[in-house]
């Protein structure tokens, strides 16, 4: 049995826990998978763990691999000429095309590294440059490719993608939104190929919170990485009118990442100090109890998949807020399983916000429905089996020993309407 690949930009991620989990569910269903990054996660972002010490890392570059990697460009470059051609000819800014030549050489430097391994597929995690240079390695392996698309990969960065999508065996993405959309600009991509596999989350660790907490001071609590797609500007911002507005609150926000400077001189420049706090990177374990005091939990982005940290707060119920774009809408139902709100409309954002805080406990329905809908539609175990089936038979032709009875992986997750007079799940 040949080995298979899985290649991310970066690999362990502490937001993407998931990537792992889908290593060892295949390597548990008797596959020889080799975890493959092109970078470290920064220093002190996670704790050294089994899968970075099994992780193979292109960088730093070794001199005999770059050495390889060359000769390989240029004694076998029929393998990727058409490729080098949609370089050249594309409509691409000249930077973003000497990038992705670059891209090209290193994945020739990849398969000059995985030459020996026997690989005969490479799955790569986000549309970003890994996947252009897990596209090239497996031309020069002889190897299949798939990639997994979430949102910003999609609907931000979609570099190349055309052709990528053309050339992998399979997509698998996580929303019918992003289904649809690959349908709609993309529309010579054959559909039966793109797959949805949600994500979920454990509710085992993702427990419902049987004495909610609520202090003094109305609770708000986002976590993400402090990136511009998150948009935590407009969420500062919006504090800084329930202040001017005379609400009394707290927002701490969780994450750490290129834009932490510049929020905290925004925070200052706003004179909020004493009303939202930065609190960096938190780990995983310490998260439940920060859900555990949140009145609600917010997502501003300007795009996202389906984001795991609302998952995680509607599991243990926690009333969530977040803008009705992309996939969203696909895990919260507005007021029945959460609130929307329309999209940069900061009117729309304070009055969702103030309804949330002036109804406290009369939203124990919505929180309840919360933990239910995740249970039906976002549960890890049951997700993760659908995903390695589906991923095993499109990659060997066979179904898998342990595969689960459905018909269909995408029909049997798609969201079912709500059923407001079910009882409560213990």
């Amino acid at each position: 049995m040949k080995k298979m690949a899985y290649l991310a930009n970066s690999f362990p991620e502490p937001a993407e826990a998931y990537v792992w989990e889908e290593v060892c569910e295949l390597r548990n269903r008797g596959r020889k998978v080799i975890p493959c990054s092109f970078r470290r996660p920064a220093p002190g972002s996670l704790k050294p763990e089994r899968s970075a010490s099994e992780t193979f890392y292109v960088f730093p570059l070794q001199a005999r691999l770059a050495l390889r990697a060359s000769w390989m460009c240029i004694s076998r470059l029929n393998l990727i000429l058409d490729l080098l051609w949609r370089i050249i000819r594309g409509c691409e800014p000249v930077l973003r095309r000497l990038r992705t030549l670059l891209h090209t050489w290193l994945g020739a430097y990849l398969a000059a590294a995985l030459r020996k391994k026997q690989i005969g597929h490479i799955h790569v995690h986000h549309g970003y440059f890994s996947s252009w240079a897990g596209m090239v390695a497996a031309r020069f392996l002889g190897a299949t490719v798939s990639m997994t698309l979430h949102g910003s990969d999609l609907l931000v960065r979609a570099d190349y993608l055309d052709i990528k999508l053309n050339h992998c065996r399979f997509c698998i993405t996580v929303s019918e939104f992003n289904r649809n959309h690959i349908h709609q600009r993309y529309p010579a991509i054959d559909l039966s190929k793109i797959l949805v596999h949600r994500l979920g989350v454990d509710l085992d660790f993702w427990r419902r919170s049987p004495n909610r907490v609520f202090g003094s001071a109305f609770s708000i609590l986002s976590v993400g990485r402090l990136h511009p797609i998150k948009n935590h500007e407009f969420l500062i911002r919006a504090c800084c009118e329930l202040k001017a507005s005379g609400v009394h609150f707290r927002c701490t926000i969780i994450g750490d990442g290129e834009e932490y400077e510049r929020l905290q001189d925004l925070i200052r420049h706003l004179r909020l100090e004493d009303k939202v706090e930065l609190r960096g990177h938190v780990p995983r374990e310490e998260l439940p109890e920060l859900y555990r005091q949140a009145d609600v939990v917010v997502l501003t982005s300007h795009s996202e998949g389906i984001p795991q940290t609302l998952m995680e707060a509607m599991a243990m119920e926690r009333i969530v807020l977040a803008p009705k774009i992309t996939g969203i809408p696909e895990l919260i139902a507005d007021k029945q399983t959460g609130f929307l709100y329309q999209p940069d409309s900061m009117p729309d954002f304070l009055a969702k916000l103030t309804l949330i805080a002036a109804a406290g406990s009369s939203l124990d329905r919505i929180r309840h429905e919360a933990r239910r809908h995740i249970n039906s539609h976002f549960n890890q175990t049951r997700n993760l089996e659908l995903w390695a089936d589906d991923f095993l038979r499109r990659v060997e032709g066979v179904a898998d020993k342990k595969e689960v009875a459905h018909a269909n992986p995408v029909l049997q997750q798609v969201q079912l309407p709500l059923q407001r007079d079910r009882s409560i799940p213990v």
